[in-house]
């Protein structure tokens, strides 16, 4: 942990997370709470605004891009996002919306400089590259992993090293090199319900990518491209699992999942 690492942040939960794979959100606040920092969780959040942003109704997603400036204004702590896609949202495209708001334009960049991506944070923010021995040995049962850049995270972000780093010293943890790992599964939010087949063949390429190397996991750092690969695995018959990075480095025991939530 760096000397001046900050010791609380807020967290920012996303839509998928909040509604579909809340497991994920409450391994991010272990996996924080471990390392020392209190867990914020700024009440009244929403929707970021991004499905109104990718169709073009911008004047929705200022106002949903407003309120959720407020929510996260109302504390100085750093705002943690495990989501590429909704962390770029915050970090780019909200001072791009609200560059000639005279209130919100300013709010949008002071925002956007304090908004991480959650491996981004624990790597850069945090300098934690390998978890200690007592947060990895419940993942002393994980094997063969494969991992999924997501493309929000890789392209918008720009983040690379980080998820990287932290998966590779997993205790147990097999690391597969994903072939054409840098093309997109598919989903892309609307695009998946707009271009329906265009999105399907993106998948099946994607699956068959990752059947390749004979993983039992897949893992990502946006439950949305997790959430659509699970769901194309599922009908293929395939038994590998999606994990979102939180859940790889999660110190809490391992509880039964008795349901999956799968896209169609």
């Amino acid at each position: 942990m760096k000397p001046n690492a900050p010791r609380r942040a807020q967290l920012f939960a996303t839509c998928l997370i909040e509604t579909l794979r809340p497991e994920a959100g409450m391994a991010v606040v272990r996996v924080l709470e471990k390392l020392g920092v209190s867990v914020e969780y700024p009440q009244g959040q929403t929707c970021c605004g991004q499905p109104a942003f990718n169709a073009g109704a911008w004047d929705d997603a200022r106002a949903m891009a407003k309120y959720t400036l407020d929510v996260l204004s109302k504390s100085n702590a750093p705002i943690v996002v495990p989501s590429g896609s909704c962390a770029d949202m915050l970090a780019h495209h909200y001072p791009e919306i609200l560059a000639s708001d005279p209130k919100y334009g300013a709010l949008a960049e002071t925002i956007a400089a304090r908004t991480f991506e959650f491996s981004q944070f624990l790597v850069d923010v945090l300098g934690i590259t390998r978890l200690t021995p007592d947060v990895s040995r419940s993942t002393h049962h994980v094997s063969r992993v494969t991992y999924h850049p997501s493309c929000h995270l890789l392209r918008g972000l720009h983040i690379t090293e980080p998820p990287r780093k932290l998966l590779e010293n997993v205790e147990g943890a097999q690391v597969i090199e994903l072939p054409q790992e840098t093309e997109c599964c598919g989903f892309g939010g609307l695009f998946a319900i707009k271009m329906a087949d265009i999105s399907s063949a993106m998948l099946d390429r994607k699956l068959d990518a990752i059947e390749s190397t004979h993983a039992q996991t897949v893992v990502g750092c946006d439950v949305s491209c997790l959430l659509h690969i699970g769901g194309g695995l599922h009908r293929r018959g395939d038994n590998i699992e999606t994990k979102h990075l939180a859940e790889i480095l999660d110190p809490a025991p391992k509880i039964q999942v008795t349901q999956e939530i799968y896209l169609p």
